[in-house]
């Protein structure tokens, strides 16, 4: 029996950082930031549900790679059979649309977090930015390349969990806010937006591109940690969000957190935000790469090409000082439609008795929150699809 110790354990938890590396980017920093600000702590609630599916989904993922030796991609090509190929190109055009249309979004927000602290030109460090992000997706190593982001999100982390428990409330009222659903007026779309920014479709890929190689435990364990702390980094910058009032922008939430807390607040939440920003910049092109890797059956050299991509579009974007607001509309409807088939995918595989065995298979209960979690991700994406539509008109 293979008995995993602290280092090792350690070591699982830089490895599966990238998951939380993924869904923390200046997207989760703006959502809950504004939820904290507008609401209180009323919507943490839905950060805790968000986070316990994370965590269902990035495990189911995983271990049906590792149960049947392949990943997602061939799963889907060999179920659809003639179509497969078909689904599996849009399926690929849909997750890499998104990850260059929200590339610039990360790169902007990396930067954002470095000019609250020096006064140096945007297009200066966006380049700055650009090119460590190429140097360090050079690395072909995707263990290395996890680690180091791992370190970051650690970094990360301390930052805005020492600014989220200055504005903690009352341990009662935290719990409740927790665990007790609450829809307050007006609500809806930040609600949408905070489970939106945590369930990341690509992330399904990409759990599944890098789970490869490792035990059940192993990965359940690394799985469980990273999420968890993605989770309370995003419930941080929620508690953190309450200091602010009116308007949510992150220069209004610097100043105010250090006129609250001391110039050491408003430091500290410029260095989160370009944690957050900076990991994005990073898993943005990765996860891309992996993911027509796994749907196209890429070659390594193609797929290297796909990452160089979503990276030139991110940082062309950054450095015109804009974002390519069509190409977000498009990926808001093609992800709102892409999360809930490839949460029905992984509920079919994980139960299919030809596929795995009977030690990697869903129980009853995991069953059932996987279709509850399914309901979930259909209601956001007709949300998501009916917000594309309407700003496109």
């Amino acid at each position: 029996m293979k008995y995993l110790t602290l280092r090792s354990g350690f070591s699982s938890l830089l490895f599966w950082s990238v998951i939380s590396a993924a869904f923390i980017g200046p997207g989760t920093v703006t959502t809950c930031g504004l939820a904290g600000a507008t609401y209180g702590t009323s919507l943490l609630w839905t950060l805790v549900f968000s986070t316990f599916s994370t965590i269902l989904l990035q495990e189911a993922a995983a271990r049906i790679t590792i149960g049947s030796g392949k990943n997602l991609g061939e799963i889907l090509s060999a179920r659809h059979g003639s179509r497969g190929r078909t689904i599996n190109w849009l399926l690929a055009l849909g997750v890499i649309t998104g990850c260059a249309a929200y590339e610039a979004g990360n790169i902007l927000g990396a930067v954002a977090g470095i000019q609250l602290l020096v006064d140096v030109p945007a297009w200066v460090l966006t380049g700055l930015v650009g090119l460590l992000a190429f140097l360090l997706l050079s690395i072909r190593s995707t263990t290395t390349l996890s680690r180091i982001l791992g370190v970051v999100v650690f970094l990360m982390g301390i930052a805005f969990v020492w600014v989220g428990v200055q504005g903690a409330p009352a341990l009662p009222l935290l719990v409740r806010d927790a665990l007790v659903p609450s829809f307050p007026a007006g609500s809806a779309l930040i609600i949408t937006g905070l489970v939106g920014t945590t369930i990341v479709p690509y992330n399904l890929f990409l759990a599944s591109g890098i789970g490869q190689g490792q035990t059940i435990r192993e990965m359940r364990q690394g799985i469980v940690l990273a999420v968890l702390i993605g989770g309370i980094i995003s419930i941080s910058i929620l508690l953190g969000g309450t200091f602010v009032e009116g308007a949510f922008s992150f220069a209004k939430a610097a100043e105010v957190l250090s006129a609250r807390l001391g110039p050491s607040g408003g430091s500290l939440y410029a260095i989160g935000l370009f944690g957050a920003g900076f990991t994005s910049v990073i898993t943005a092109p990765l996860a891309a790469s992996i993911t027509a890797r796994t749907l196209l059956k890429s070659t390594p050299s193609h797929s290297d090409w796909v990452w160089r991509g979503v990276l030139l579009v991110g940082l062309v974007f950054g450095l015109l000082q804009i974002k390519p607001i069509p190409i977000i509309i498009a990926a808001q409807a093609a992800n709102g439609l892409l999360l809930p088939f490839v949460t029905w995918q992984i509920i079919r595989a994980v139960n299919d008795t030809q596929l795995l065995p009977v030690a990697h298979q869903n129980s009853r209960l995991q069953n059932s929150f996987l279709y509850l979690i399914f309901g979930v991700t259909v209601l956001l994406g007709l949300n998501s699809l009916f917000t594309a539509l309407k700003n496109f008109t």
